[in-house]
This record gives C-alpha cells, sequence and structure tokens, in this order.
C-alpha cells in the first residue's frame, strides 16, 4: 500500500471513529434520562414533552460538544482535562435545555429532581466512557498497539531529551521513528535504534514510505526558514506538524504557557506561570482555609494576644510595610515579640540569635512561628496567599533586587504565609547572600511547578515538621 492510500484510509477511519463517539454520546444521553426515570418519574401522561426535552438535549450536545474539543485526539493531553470539557459542554447543554423549558412555560411540567438525576447520570457516563476508553487505549498502546510514529527536528539534545520523554510515557501511544539533527558537529544523537538523517529530502522520503503520523519541530524563533521548509514540504501530506519553540535562553520559568490576548497565540516568557483559572482557584481555597483557620485557632489567638500585652509594654501586633503581588505595598501583621525600640531611619536589623530585644513570650513565639498566626487576616483581606513566597521588609527588597538575580519575580504572585523555600529549611536570618540566594531559587522553582498538590504538601510539611525550626529565632 503507497504511503498516499495508507494516509487515505487512517483518516477515513478517524472519521469512522467520530461519528462512532457521537452516536454513543447520543446513547448515553438517552440512557441517563432512562436511568433518571427509573429514579424519579411522577407523570407518566407528560412523558411525550420528557422525551422531546432529552432528544433536544441529544441534538444540541452533537452541535456543542466538538467546540470543546471532546473528539479531538487526546493522545498525551491530561484526562482530567478532557473530564472538565466534558463537563462543562454538558452543563451548557442542559442550561440550554433550562432555557427551552422556561421559553415555552413547561418548567412545571419536568420534575426537578427528575431533571437533576439525568443531568448527573448523564454527564457520569459521558466522563466514565471516556476515562475508560483511554484507559483501555493506554494499556493497548503500552502493549505496542495504537501507535503514533513521530518524527523529531532539533539539536541532538534536544531530540535526546525528547526521545526520553516519549520512552517514559509509553501509554499516550508515541514511538520515536525518526530524528532529523540540525547541528550534528556540536550535539550529536546518541540514542540508539532511531534512524537520523541530516537533510529535510531524506527525512521526507522516510516519513512518507514508513507511515509516520507526526513531525514535531523543537526549533529556535532564529530558525524560521527551516520550519517553513518543513511546513511546505509536507503541506499536502496527512501529517501532524507540531511546533515546540525552543525558548529554554529567554523563558524566566520552564515550561511557560502558550495563551492567547485579542484572539493571537502568544507564549508567556517573563510573567506570571499561573494561569488565570489558577489563580482563581488559589484564591478561594486562600479565603475557604483562612476564614477556616481563623475560627479555628480563635482561642489561641486570644491568648497569645494576652501575653503578648501582659509580658511587655507595647501594643499586641507588630505592622510593618511589605511588597505584595506585582510589588503592590500591604502592611503585614503578626504577633510583636520585640520589645519597642527605635531602628536608624533607612536601615533594618534583623533578629539574631539571642537577640535581646526579643521578650521571653516572644522567642517562644518565633521559634514556634505562632508569630505568624496573625497572617491569616492578611489573607482574608486578599493581600497575602497561605503558600508562597515569604515577603521581606522592604529595605531588604532594595537591597536584595540589586545583587540577587531574579529576586523581584518573587512578586509576580500573592507573598505566603509558608512556602517552598520555608519547608526546605530556607527561613530566619540572612546573614550571607547565599543564603537569601537559595531562597530566592527555592521561590522560584515553586513559581515554575506550582499546583494544587504542592500547595497541600507544602501545608501538610508546615503542620507536620514546619513550626519548630533551628533557623527560627
Amino acid at each position: 500500500m503507497s504511503a498516499g492510500n495508507g494516509q487515505y484510509e487512517v483518516s477515513k477511519m478517524r472519521r469512522f471513529q467520530d461519528l462512532l463517539a457521537r452516536m454513543f454520546d447520543v446513547a448515553l444521553v438517552l440512557a441517563g434520562a432512562a436511568v433518571a426515570s427509573q429514579i424519579r418519574f411522577d407523570d407518566l401522561a407528560q412523558a411525550g414533552f420528557y422525551w422531546a426535552l432529552v432528544m433536544f438535549a441529544a441534538a444540541f450536545a452533537l452541535a456543542i460538544f466538538p467546540a470543546f474539543g471532546v473528539y479531538e485526539s487526546w493522545r498525551g493531553r491530561s484526562k482530567l482535562a478532557l473530564a472538565g470539557q466534558v463537563s462543562l459542554a454538558w452543563l451548557i447543554v442542559q442550561g440550554s435545555a433550562l432555557v427551552l423549558m422556561y421559553s415555552l412555560h413547561r418548567s412545571d411540567v419536568v420534575s426537578r429532581l427528575w431533571f437533576s438525576y439525568w443531568t448527573a447520570v448523564t454527564g457520569g457516563l459521558l466522563i466514565s466512557y471516556r476515562l475508560i476508553t483511554h484507559a483501555v487505549l493506554a494499556r493497548a498502546r503500552g502493549a505496542g498497539m495504537n501507535l503514533h510514529q513521530v518524527a523529531i527536528v532539533g539539536s541532538g539534545s534536544q531530540c535526546d531529551a525528547l526521545i526520553r520523554r516519549i520512552e517514559s510515557a509509553p501509554t499516550t501511544g508515541f514511538r520515536a521513528a525518526a530524528v532529523y539533527n540540525t547541528s550534528p558537529q556540536n550535539s550529536p544523537v546518541t540514542s540508539t535504534g532511531v534512524p537520523v538523517f541530516d537533510s529535510v529530502d531524506a527525512l521526507a522520503d522516510y516519513i512518507r514510505t514508513n507511515d509516520v503520523h507526526e513531525l514535531w519541530l523543537m526549533l529556535s524563533l532564529a530558525q524560521e526558514p527551516l520550519i517553513c521548509s518543513l511546513v511546505g514540504e509536507f503541506r499536502d501530506d496527512l501529517v501532524n506538524i507540531r511546533f515546540m519553540p525552543d525558548v529554554r535562553s529567554l523563558a524566566l520559568f520552564e515550561g511557560s504557557g502558550v495563551i492567547e490576548l485579542l484572539g493571537v497565540p502568544a507564549i508567556n516568557l517573563v510573567a506570571s506561570p499561573l494561569s488565570a483559572s489558577s489563580m482563581l482557584k488559589k484564591e478561594i481555597f486562600d479565603r475557604l482555609f483562612a476564614a477556616a483557620a481563623l475560627i479555628c485557632l480563635a482561642p489561641l489567638l486570644l491568648a497569645i494576644a494576652i501575653a503578648v500585652k501582659v509580658s511587655s509594654r507595647g501594643p499586641v501586633f507588630f505592622r510593618q510595610k511589605r511588597k505584595g503581588a506585582d510589588g503592590r505595598v500591604f502592611t503585614i501583621y503578626k504577633f510583636r515579640s520585640m520589645r519597642l525600640h527605635t531602628e536608624e531611619k533607612g536601615t533594618l536589623k534583623q533578629a539574631t540569635r539571642n537577640d535581646p530585644r526579643v521578650t521571653r513570650v516572644g522567642a517562644f513565639l518565633r521559634r514556634t512561628s505562632l508569630d505568624e498566626l496573625p497572617q491569616f487576616f492578611n489573607v482574608l483581606r486578599g493581600d497575602m496567599s497561605v503558600v508562597g513566597p515569604r515577603p521581606h521588609a522592604l529595605e531588604h527588597d532594595d537591597l536584595y533586587q540589586k545583587v540577587v538575580a531574579g529576586y523581584i519575580n518573587r512578586y509576580r504572585i500573592k507573598p505566603g504565609i509558608t512556602g517552598w523555600a520555608q519547608i526546605n529549611g530556607f527561613r530566619g536570618e540572612t546573614d550571607r547572600i547565599e543564603k537569601m540566594e537559595r531562597r530566592v531559587e527555592h521561590d522560584l522553582y515553586y513559581l515554575g511547578h506550582w499546583s494544587f498538590a504542592l500547595d497541600m504538601r507544602i501545608i501538610g510539611a508546615t503542620i507536620v515538621a514546619g513550626l519548630v525550626h533551628r533557623n527560627a529565632y
């Protein structure tokens, strides 16, 4: 079979699979309605309108699901994201069904419980079907079936790194089939078992004669002529060409994402690595966690406030200006741990071990980090996050911004009560510039690898082992 005939057969098979998936979704919508009817169906006389509503939802699902990409190939992509897309698409379908009911003045005819059961059951079926299908496909791909052959274009080291990623995830169904090394003299390909080519023509012949499905371009933005040459070469072939721009020398955070601005794709080089949805999720969690913490810790907060007040003259709370997200200045709150004293203007002395300014109650609070608890008020106000880079005094910001590379990028998100640097031992006095460099290194790692699970890990480590530390004084 020729390469052209093979590509035609693959395309025909994909169209058939797409049609089959759509028909199966219709069947699941009908099945969900039938199950809901078994659970709750009061007025059998109105069955005709019930099923008319179901058929409307099934037809609307066929129209709207493709817009959410649920029928596209999710090979190598997040299944959690797929479940989210299916859920969102189905909720929009059901929202439209509700609008239809109200428009026809038939909302009193349909049982609300039945509609809720139908929405929940069908949503569960649509998601479960896809997750089960992907699990079966993953096992098949791991066993060497349903594979997509991939040709890679890039320098030797880039190709080697990508081949290792492919080999470490066999269930995605990708297999490295060929490599075009753009710099064979400076960076040879060390991976074995993959043919290496040194010309576009030789690579193109191999792709066409060996049914290679994917062409991945790991090239820099300066290699536009080569990119255009490859795209032009395969313009009339059914080969997926994916551009993976090499912006490592420019990007602040590893894996900087692609966003859309005014309908134009843009790559974040120096910007917050957290997406708008991630920031919203983090914001909601922060407010709920801070409110719960303040309620649960209210007796402890009151006891500490009394102890601070009676132990030495002065206010209960220590207030200081700090930088927040995007450099906005806010007032941070702590329990006062030092005796009242005056600092020289423009200077700020960090607390040292056995510092005479620290009270006995203050020493205990600082050692156990209980002096930080009022910062939950800062979180509730939106100045801080539960987890994030620790904020420093403004005087220290001015100093370290000039001598520590990347220091200011800590403030691309809200500062936190605890953070990745703190649970790894980089807290307390920074009497040497190396200590601050290591702290900033950990903060930037956190920004580049943020996830909700990482936040939970940091909170857990802080609660279990992070309250008392040898550097806390």
